[in-house]
């Protein structure tokens, strides 16, 4: 998960680390409320689980900042 982290090219894609921590923010908040994973969780943390989904581009910034696209599988 960190290796995947060290390539900045996921960071530029979101528009910065500030906007990729805060997606993945709201994306542990959702978890935590019981949102269900789009990866497997094979033991993984919920932070875990949404940076993976960040990295695999499962989720991405909405327009509306209280909220965070999830993609349909």
């Amino acid at each position: 998960m960190i290796e995947a982290l060290k390539d900045d090219q996921i960071v530029h894609e979101l528009g910065g680390r500030f906007k990729f921590t805060a997606l993945v923010q709201h994306r542990i908040r959702q978890l935590m409320d019981g949102a269900r994973p789009l990866v497997e969780r094979q033991g993984r943390s919920d932070l875990e689980i949404a940076v993976v989904e960040v990295v695999e581009g499962k989720i991405r910034p909405s327009q509306d900042p209280d909220n965070a696209e999830v993609e349909d599988e």
